[in-house]
């Protein structure tokens, strides 16, 4: 006689990993980050320190274009944002050592949170990647 449990077991799909504690936290700071950011963007450009109509708002929108990738744990968004977040960065540091008076101080926080923001990426996807091999491991020889 087979042993009903048995098969249930060998046959039942494994189940998706519990996200880890690091993989949380890394979530969490790159999500508020990169809407920080994004507010930033836009308040700079629309309120705080205009540069004109205001055409350069759309410099967020890639950083809005990440933010359901970011919330659904896309390991793609983590890795193409921590490439293109470099570009904010770039951009406060130029505005830190060219423009006058109050914008240096926003120019200095964009650049911090475009920093934090890759350092987030990049825990995040150093995080998803351990995880993953770990869990194929543990996986491994139970399946053999």
């Amino acid at each position: 006689m087979t042993d009903p449990n048995a098969t249930a077991t060998a046959t039942a799909p494994i189940s998706a990993p519990v996200p880890t504690l690091s993989v949380q936290r890394s979530r969490w700071l790159a999500f508020c980050t990169c809407v920080a950011l994004a507010v930033l963007g836009l308040l700079w450009e629309l309120s705080l320190a205009r540069t004109g109509t205001g055409t350069l708002a759309i410099k967020v929108i890639p950083l809005l274009l990440a933010l359901p990738g970011l919330w659904r744990m896309k390991l793609y968004t983590y890795r193409w944002l921590s490439l293109a977040v470099w570009l904010y960065a770039a951009e406060g540091a130029v505005r830190v050592n060219s423009a006058p008076g109050r914008e240096v101080l926003l120019a200095g926080v964009e650049t911090l949170l475009a920093v934090l923001l890759f350092t987030a990426c990049a825990w995040h996807v150093r995080a998803r990647l351990a995880a993953g091999r770990q869990t194929s491991a543990t996986v491994a020889p139970a399946a053999a």
